[in-house]
């Protein structure tokens, strides 16, 4: 059964109708022009919880065919994962991207702890690379997901947190996370 368009009002005042075609929106449609951000297949909590981060940047990554099929099926692990600027060419170094389990051994199969290119250009590499030199600042990976089909990595320039920092940090959130619940229980009185 064909689609029918969708009537609408018009403004004029002579009260005649417009038609405005439907566009279709099924699984097959790329949506083209759009930059929605998906949820990230893959975080690193542990950089948030070592480091303050002080500036993120959004970058492309360089990868083989079986890595991408394994980063959209989330079996990537960011956990010990760092970024090293070296001959003015970020790389992403220590990032667990577990082989495709439908690549075969000889054409598919991928490296798992392999260093990976990442793309940004080169005035954000200059950038990081003389904050983090200058300030003896640590460059660490947030999370991949995807947009408009590509994996992008967040990165991160971040200081290291004392051990002291990292119990006042938990400590400040207990006490947020505890007013919002007292708050939501008066709420409900």
């Amino acid at each position: 059964m064909a689609k029918r368009p969708i009537p609408t009002q018009s403004t004029r005042a002579g009260g005649t109708s417009s038609v405005r075609k439907s566009q279709s929106s099924g699984p097959n449609t790329r949506t083209s022009g759009t930059n929605e951000k998906s949820k990230p297949l893959a975080q690193n909590r542990k950089a948030r919880h070592d480091y303050e981060i002080l500036e993120t940047f959004e970058c492309g990554i360089v990868l083989m065919g079986s890595e991408i099929k394994s980063i959209r099926a989330g079996q990537v692990q960011l956990r010990e994962a760092y970024v090293r600027i070296e001959n003015s060419e970020a790389w992403l170094v220590g990032a667990h991207i577990s082989p495709y389990k439908y690549a075969t051994s000889s054409f598919g199969a991928h490296d798992p702890n392999r260093s990976r290119k990442l793309l940004l250009h080169r005035r954000e590499i200059d950038q990081l690379s003389g904050k983090a030199a200058q300030k003896s600042l640590t460059i660490v990976p947030l999370s991949i997901y995807l947009r408009n089909g590509r994996a992008k990595v967040e990165i991160a320039l971040g200081k290291g947190r004392a051990l002291y920092d990292k119990r006042r940090e938990i400590a400040r959130k207990d006490a947020e996370r505890e007013m919002q619940r007292a708050a939501s229980m008066k709420k409900t009185f």
